[in-house]
């Protein structure tokens, strides 16, 4: 599978800054010294459905994460998958009377599309699950091998309490994480598992569905939380600097992967920094797929937004704050648009070389970007009001701009 095209990142004058980052499992701000090539894992897609305003928000962040390496120097490893066989999708394409594949292809393809609109950088690997699997069954067998991994009428189920260091990522009561187990994807209530929360390795196959030759597992096809294990391992190995991700995803999915990969190869922790992006609402309620309360930007882009305005959106609010998607959120985005572009389009203006050091530091703060567009704000005020003669400002402005906020003026 392919990804999208990369946008060129302009250069910068100056030094850039180290990452403090919130991890989800410590509660706080972590440094991130990855070395010189960064290793980042983003849990992608199932392609059900287009691009909505909260996939972007979280993509979003993650581009921060990347651009705020890049600008210090670092090499970027970034992988992402595409969760592209899954009970979901298979819904989808029965209730709407269209093969599987055919809709995550199609699906998979938008998400490309809004991707590169949005200019956001893309991964070096992009995988699926479905050609993921060859490396899935392995595991699974080297899981039940190792006796964390057991067999129910078919199915295989990873045993979490093989895992000495299992919770270590939510920091979540059984009560909480059976609950959440529930609601997403899980069957805590299922007869005949060792514990409630023991999550599907590699599912049996079910007449009428899709299936993969699983070797001793028997024709099937894969867990939600193992796909991701097994090609994150492939190609960032153990000890990776962030495991990114929507707020929704640090149980059980990020708390269950931690705990195969950890079990599979013995070494702790997975990632250094386990990194959550906030749920956006609209009307009130979490925007979702399951609830059909979304906002496209594939529509958004179709209407004639300029997708820098929808990318200024996301950006004026913090990467880990819940917030509302509402019309004047993108009136705003616009108009601050507008006055950017007004700003640098002079032939000079007021010095730049202290709004870049704001922004780098804003960004490197926990990605800091409203402090980052509030920055770009006060120098674009003063070149209206003021001026200057500082005839490269107006570029620097812009290629910061570009470089560090993935906005194109």
């Amino acid at each position: 599978m392919h990804a999208w095209p990369a946008s060129e990142v302009p250069a910068l004058p100056g030094q850039g800054r180290d990452l403090r980052i919130h991890d989800t499992a410590t509660g706080g701000l972590t440094p991130l010294d990855p070395g010189p090539v960064a290793r980042i894992y983003v849990c992608g897609i199932t392609p059900y459905d287009a691009t909505h305003i909260g996939h972007a928000a979280t993509y979003n962040a993650f581009d921060l994460v990347q651009r705020v390496w890049l600008d210090n120097k670092r090499q970027v490893h970034y992988v992402q998958n595409v969760t592209d066989i899954d009970d979901p999708l298979l819904e989808r394409a029965e209730r709407d009377g269209v093969d599987w594949a055919a809709l995550a292809e199609r699906e998979t393809r938008l998400f490309r599309e809004d991707m590169t609109a949005l200019r956001m950088l893309p991964p070096q690997q992009y995988i699926g699950a479905v050609e993921a699997i060859p490396g899935i069954v392995p595991l699974v067998e080297r899981l039940r091998d190792l006796g964390a991994a057991y067999e129910l009428e078919g199915d295989v189920y990873f045993s979490v309490e093989s895992d000495p260091n299992f919770g270590r990522v939510s920091n979540l009561d059984a009560a909480a994480m059976r609950l959440l187990s529930a609601e997403r994807g899980g069957d805590p209530d299922r007869p005949g598992k060792k514990n409630p929360l023991d999550p599907m390795l590699w599912m049996a196959a079910r007449e009428g569905e899709p299936s993969w030759d699983g070797g001793s597992l028997g024709r099937g096809r894969p867990g939600w939380h193992i796909e991701c294990v097994a090609i994150a391992l492939d190609h960032l190995g153990m000890g990776f600097d962030v495991q990114g991700g929507g707020s929704d995803l640090v149980f059980p999915h990020h708390e269950m992967g931690a705990s195969h990969a950890q079990v599979l190869t013995g070494e702790f922790p997975m990632a250094k920094a386990y990194v959550h992006a906030g749920m956006v609402a609209l009307h009130g309620e979490k925007m979702s797929k399951s609830k059909g309360n979304l906002v496209f930007v594939s529509r958004l882009r179709r209407d004639g937004v300029d997708p820098a305005a929808i990318r200024l959106a996301l950006l004026a609010h913090h990467y880990r704050a819940d917030w509302e998607w509402t019309d004047q959120v993108l009136l705003d985005a616009g108009t601050r648009l507008e006055h950017w572009r007004a700003a640098v389009s002079r032939p000079d203006g007021p010095p730049a070389e202290a709004l870049v050091e704001e922004i780098r530091e804003a960004l490197s703060n926990d990605l800091d970007a409203p402090a980052a567009l509030a920055a770009v704000d006060r120098w674009a005020v003063a070149q209206e009001q003021d001026g200057g003669t500082d005839a490269g400002a107006p570029g620097i402005v812009s290629r910061a701009v570009d470089a560090l906020l993935g906005v194109a003026l």
